[in-house]
């Protein structure tokens, strides 16, 4: 039992007034605590993991048309170098962007706008990310794949032609 004893004073003389011991018991007040306690804490929700849904094909043995594939590579520095077609002979000569609103959207958007023009089909995007990319900028492209609602992309490992391209525009 918990209790509260205060203590009192010794003078050496008693002034006529008799002293009682006061006991407060606190048990009470000790199991509302707990039950408070283990209330906020069953209640409380926790911090939800965030993730993003990604659905990754199982080996299909299709070929890719180049007239409809855009290729993505992450390079450093935030920043990334896109395609339209094949590396030796491109629809879309590559060039680098970056992750802002006037970046990768934008291309991807008007990319998606032309190939739509041309073959009345979507955009397939190839997202290849560089030994020298972050996490981060894989994310972001994923979620600019998202905005733009391009239906079809894959993550692939990236060629070496790809990463000599990357060397020379200086962000590999």
């Amino acid at each position: 039992m918990a209790e509260l004893n205060p203590s009192t004073p010794k003078t050496g003389k008693a002034r006529g007034r008799k002293k009682m011991n006061l006991r407060v018991d606190l048990t009470a007040m000790v199991d509302l605590a707990f039950l408070l306690i283990t209330f906020f804490i069953m209640t409380t929700t926790l911090a939800k993991p965030k993730a993003m849904d990604l659905a990754m094909p199982v080996g299909s043995g299709d070929a890719v048309p180049a007239s409809r594939s855009l290729t993505v590579c992450l390079g450093k520095n935030n920043q990334l170098m896109y395609y339209l077609g094949e590396l030796k002979k491109p629809l879309i000569a590559p060039a680098i962007t970056g992750f802002n609103k006037d970046g990768i959207r934008k291309v991807l958007f008007e990319t998606a706008k032309v190939i739509y023009n041309k073959t009345g089909k979507s955009m397939i995007v190839l997202v290849k990310p560089s030994d020298h990319s972050v996490y981060s900028n894989l994310v972001n492209v994923l979620d600019e794949l998202t905005i733009t609602n391009v239906p079809s992309y894959a993550i692939v490992d990236i060629d070496p032609h790809d990463t000599d391209m990357l060397k020379q525009k200086g962000i590999y």
